[in-house]
C-alpha cells in the first residue's frame, strides 16, 4: 500500500457513469482524486455537472459503468454497508421523519452505532436552541439542518459527507452551520467531503477544491494553490488590439478568460506567478498591466460558468464587437 493511499479517506480513479439507453449518455467521464485524511475537499459544479452522480458511486448507492469508488481504501460498492458505519451524512433534503421529534430521531440514530455521543448532540443543540420536543416537520430550514448534522457527527465519524447542506437556508442559518462545522472540524480533526453551491460559506473551511465540469474534473488542488495562482488581470494593448490579435501577449499564462474591453483587455489566468507577470508588464503594446486576487466564487465562474477562451479568429470577432 502506498503512502497516498495510507492517507486516503476517500477516492475515486477513472470513474465514469452512463445513463440512457446503451449508456450512451454520459455524467461523469475518466474523474479521479482523492479525498485525504484530515482535509475539507469541496466538490463544486453546475446543475447536471455530474456531483449527485459522483456522491452515489462514492456512497456505494451506485455501480458505476466503469473506474472505482473507495472509502477507507475499500469499494464502496462492494462493502457499503460496513463503511457506512465509519462515514456521517448530511443530505440535501432533510430526511428524518416529519411526525418525529429531534429527541426521537437521536433515539433511532443510538441504536445504529456502538458508540454515540448524546451530551455532544444535545449541547449542539441547545447552543442554536433547536426544540428537541417538536416534531421535526414544524422546524425551521435552519433548525432542520442542524439537526441533521448533530445525527451525522453523533457517532463521531471519521468522514462526514455533506451534500449540498446549506441550500435554501437564509443567509443567518448558513452562517451559523458553517461556524458550528468548523468548531466539530477543530474539535476532532473529522475528514470532510461536501458537494456544495455555497462558495462563499466553504471557502475559509475548505482546504482541497474540486470543479467537475460536464462530467470531467477540470480542477483539483488545494485551496491555497488554487487562491496563489488564480489572477484576474486588466491592461490596455493598443499594438495588438490595432491588429486585431488581441490576447497573443497572454501566451505564458493559461488564460481561462479573456475579454476585449473598451478600455483594454481584463484576462483570468490559472498559473499566476509575479517573475512571469513582470515579464508580461515589459512586452510591447501592454500598458497599465494590473493583477488581482479573486474569490473562489469567481474562480469558479471563469473555469466552469462560462465558454472556454476563443481562438485567435474567436479574438478578433471579440474585438470587432466589443468596440464596434
Amino acid at each position: 500500500m502506498s503512502g497516498v493511499e495510507h492517507l486516503s479517506v476517500a477516492s475515486v480513479e477513472r470513474l465514469t457513469v452512463r445513463y440512457g439507453r446503451y449508456g450512451r449518455n454520459p455524467a461523469l467521464s475518466g474523474v479521479t482524486f482523492t479525498v485525504p485524511r484530515g482535509s475539507v475537499y469541496a466538490l463544486l459544479g453546475r446543475n447536471g455537472a455530474g456531483k449527485s452522480s459522483l456522491m452515489r458511486c462514492l456512497l456505494g448507492q451506485q455501480k458505476p459503468a466503469s473506474g472505482s469508488a473507495r472509502l477507507f481504501n475499500e469499494d464502496s460498492w462492494k462493502n457499503r454497508a460496513r463503511l457506512m458505519a465509519r462515514i456521517g451524512i448530511v443530505p440535501e433534503e432533510p430526511d428524518a421523519p416529519p411526525e418525529m421529534t429531534a429527541r426521537e430521531v437521536f433515539g433511532f440514530c443510538r441504536k445504529l452505532y456502538a458508540s454515540w455521543d448524546g451530551k455532544g448532540v444535545e449541547d449542539r443543540l441547545s447552543r442554536f436552541a433547536v426544540p428537541t420536543g417538536v416534531a421535526f416537520g414544524r422546524l425551521s430550514k435552519g433548525q432542520k439542518a442542524q439537526v441533521m448534522l448533530s445525527a451525522a457527527l453523533g457517532h463521531r465519524p471519521e468522514l462526514l459527507v455533506l451534500d449540498d447542506p446549506t441550500l435554501g437556508l437564509d443567509p443567518v442559518a448558513r452562517k451559523a452551520f458553517f461556524e458550528e462545522l468548523i468548531g466539530d472540524l477543530a474539535d476532532r480533526g473529522t475528514t470532510v467531503f461536501l458537494a456544495t453551491h455555497d462558495l462563499g460559506g466553504i471557502e475559509g473551511i475548505a482546504t482541497r477544491v474540486g470543479i467537475l465540469k460536464a462530467g470531467k474534473l477540470v480542477l483539483d488542488d488545494e485551496m491555497e494553490n488554487v487562491k496563489a495562482r488564480f489572477r484576474r488581470i486588466h491592461y490596455g494593448n493598443d499594438i495588438s488590439v490595432e491588429r486585431e490579435a488581441w490576447g497573443t501577449e497572454l501566451d505564458d499564462f493559461d488564460a481561462a478568460r479573456v475579454r476585449a474591453r473598451g478600455w483594454g483587455v481584463e484576462a483570468v489566468v490559472s498559473n499566476f506567478d509575479e517573475v512571469t507577470f513582470e515579464r508580461f508588464r515589459q512586452k510591447a503594446g501592454v500598458t497599465d498591466a494590473e493583477a488581482s486576487a479573486m474569490s473562489l466564487e469567481e474562480i469558479f465562474l471563469a473555469v466552469a460558468g462560462e465558454a472556454p477562451p476563443p481562438d485567435a479568429a474567436g479574438r478578433r470577432a471579440a474585438v470587432k464587437g466589443a468596440t464596434s
